[in-house]
């Protein structure tokens, strides 16, 4: 077999199970790697902005997938410390390369419900609906009391939004709660919309 064949050979089996292991993956977490295009992550940084963020805040990003938003984030706030967190193994080393010379970004591979968050000022994720509630649990126990988080596309259900901005994003707002977020009873034709950024 010639060396050519050989080397083709070769690559076609690292990229098939590099693959595969998104698929295995997406499968343990329910969370394709989604990227946040542009508009998406000038959405997260505006409402951050809104809620006040300290320039030099830490700032987790909860599935840091190919590292778009860590980057927005890093460059909206140079003096912040962004600490991404993502579970899949291709992702992530796409992001490292991606931020090698952003030094408050900070990348770790692992899955963040093993992560110690307290010392968290923002919080911010786009994920699906399925992690959803029990992440809203795990963030319960995790954060301080007025914690700005957002998330692109998929909202916590039963939790009050501050303000929300639409993005060009494929599947929906993405929207900004100062944590625990809780909602407070109110009568039916008494309910809060949540006030829409420009």
């Amino acid at each position: 077999m010639p060396v050519f064949d050989l080397l083709s050979t070769f690559a076609l089996l690292i990229i098939a199970a590099l693959c595969v292991s998104i698929l295995i993956y997406q499968g343990i977490t329910g969370v394709p790697p989604l990227s946040s295009n542009s508009l998406e992550a000038a959405d997260v940084v505006a409402l951050l902005k809104h809620a006040g963020l300290a320039e030099q805040a830490v700032i987790y990003e909860l599935g840091s997938g190919w590292g778009s938003l860590a980057i927005a984030l890093a460059r909206a706030f140079p003096k912040a410390d962004i600490r991404g967190i993502e579970m899949s193994p291709l992702p992530y080393w796409v992001s490292r390369v991606r931020t090698r010379n952003m030094p408050n970004v900070q990348l770790r591979m692992g899955n963040f419900y093993n992560c110690d968050l307290t010392d968290a000022q923002a919080v911010t994720c786009y994920l699906m609906i399925k992690p959803m509630s029990k992440l809203t649990g795990f963030l319960d126990r995790m954060l301080a009391s007025g914690t700005p988080v957002v998330s692109i596309s998929f909202w916590f259900r039963d939790r009050e939004v501050v303000a929300s901005r639409e993005s060009s994003g494929p599947l929906g707002a993405t929207a900004l709660y100062s944590w625990p977020a809780r909602k407070v009873e109110t009568p039916c034709f008494a309910r809060h919309t949540p006030r829409k950024m420009p």
